[in-house]
Formats: C-alpha cells, structure tokens, sequence
C-alpha cells in the first residue's frame, strides 16, 4: 500500500497548489503523510455527511473539491461543525485532502466534467490560463452539442444527466432558441458574463445566477442563462477525479479501491413551484 504522502504527490501533480487562487485554501488539511492508504473517497463537500460515510467506508483518504476552511479560525473545537469534521477524521484515521480552484481550470478539471455529462464536444477554455502555451487550462469550457439542440431541451438534458436537486434547473430566455454553442462553468459562475458574451455562445450552464447580474446580461444580448444547483454541476468531476486516481493507481501496482460519495450534499432540501396562474394583484410595487 502507498503512504498518504506518495497518493498526496499524485494527486498534487494532477490539480498543483500553485494553480490555485490566492484567496483560496487547497493541499493537505488532515493526515499523517507516513500513513498506509488503501482506500479514498470523493466527494464535494467535507461536511458531517461525508466524513460519516468515510467513516462508514473504512476510508483512509476524503479528497474533497470545495475546502474545509476558507478563511482562517482560532480554534478546531468539536462544539463547531468545522471542528467536529476534523476530531472525527483524526479519530478515525482519515486524511482530507481538498483540490478547489486548482481543479476547477486542471485539464481535465472540473468543467470537462460538466460538460462530459452533458454530451458535450469541449471546444476551448472559456477563460483560457496564460500559463499553458497548450491553451487547454483554464476556467469554463466552450463547447458545442453532440446534435442540434434547442434552449429546452439542453435544460431537460441537464435535468436528467445531472444529479437530481431539489432546485433543478431555472432557464433565462426563450426556451426553443436553438443552441449552436454553449459555455459551461461548474460552481458559481456570474463573473464570467464578460468572458461568456465575447465568446459568442448561444447558452451559457453554471449555477449560483443572481438576480441583477442575470437581468443584465439579459438586456445586453440574447444569451440564454441555465442555472442548475451549485453542488450538481461540481459532483461529476468526482467521478472524473476518482478515474484518473484509478489509474495511477493501477499504474504504479497501488491496488487503492476508489470511490465516489453519492450523497447529496446540496443545502437546499425542497422546491415547492409558483402557481401556473399569473396573478400580479398581491405583488409589490
């Protein structure tokens, strides 16, 4: 069995530190670089749920995309949520480790994955990073569907092929507007307006769409906006990360068994829709 330390530099050469945002908090969080791993887990948050299941799993490794802290703390007290995570992952001998943004433009990263789980063919990155002279890093993905599409029918296909939520997938524009080209972003994805319009797409898929910034892009051009949940649109690169894991495993004899949490972690529990009957009379003015 390899020691945390080797998987860690595996995995450390697939989604590198330093390709993270600077106000971001990726790398080891929880472990004893000398430890034995036989066993990981991904997931995309390191919440009660998953760390249970790590337990429950007899993991040895939670790799997890969004981090345990963002920002800095005085204390890993278990009367905090936070704290709780990291007592139960030394009690039980469990690592975490945590790649964010510096999975989020890796190629493959997290948006290969979105798009992946669409159907759809990547074209280029839609924020491409400076530093690859390969021009294949970077944030978002431009990309095209598999057959011709309309506005509807992406949003049903994104239904279907991404983990179910309770809110589904709202849609900003005419839903038989046909989809030529599409950019894709998993996580939030409303700064990428300016870098969305200059690319010229048809539809663009992410999650986390405000209110002003969707009305705006709304009135500038006839983009249609598809906002699924937060957590759906960053689960499939679990899948893609517990792949490539896979196979430096089987590469260098390792025999890890790899897994994929497929518990739901999106905060949101419950959609209850508007009546189909407008009735503006009780708005506000």
């Amino acid at each position: 069995m390899p020691r945390l330390s080797e998987v860690i530099a595996a995995l450390d050469n697939l989604w590198p530190a330093e390709r993270a945002e600077s106000w971001d908090a990726v790398g080891t969080v929880v472990g004893d670089p000398d430890q034995e791993v036989a066993r990981v887990l991904f997931a995309v948050d390191p919440v009660r749920e998953t760390v249970d299941e790590a337990v429950k799993l007899d993991a040895d490794l939670l790799v997890t995309h969004h981090p345990l802290y963002l920002r800095g703390t005085t204390t890993v007290a278990a009367s905090t949520f936070k704290g709780r995570v990291v007592h139960t992952l030394i009690k039980n001998d469990i690592a975490l480790h945590v790649a964010h943004t510096n999975a989020d433009t890796a190629d493959p990263g997290v948006s290969d994955a979105l798009a992946g789980a669409l159907d759809l063919r990547i074209l280029r990155p839609l924020v491409p990073d400076p530093s690859d002279p390969a021009g294949r890093r970077g944030l978002g993905r431009v990309c095209e569907p598999d057959r011709p599409l309309t506005v509807r029918e992406l949003a049903a296909r994104a239904a279907e092929r991404l983990p179910a939520t309770a809110q589904g997938i709202r849609v900003a524009g005419d839903p038989d507007a046909p989809v030529r080209t599409v950019a894709v972003s998993g996580g939030s994805g409303d700064s990428l307006f300016d870098h969305v319009r200059a690319a010229g797409v048809d539809a663009f898929l992410t999650a986390d769409l405000r209110h002003h910034p969707v009305s705006e892009a709304r009135a500038q051009s006839s983009l249609a906006l598809l906002d699924a949940a937060h957590w759906a649109t960053e689960w499939p690169w679990c899948e893609l990360a517990a792949a490539q894991l896979d196979e430096i495993s089987d590469r260098h004899g390792w025999d890890l068994r790899v897994h994929v949490s497929r518990t739901v972690t999106d905060p949101w529990t419950a959609h209850a829709a508007s009546s189909t009957t407008t009735d503006t009379s009780g708005a506000p003015n």
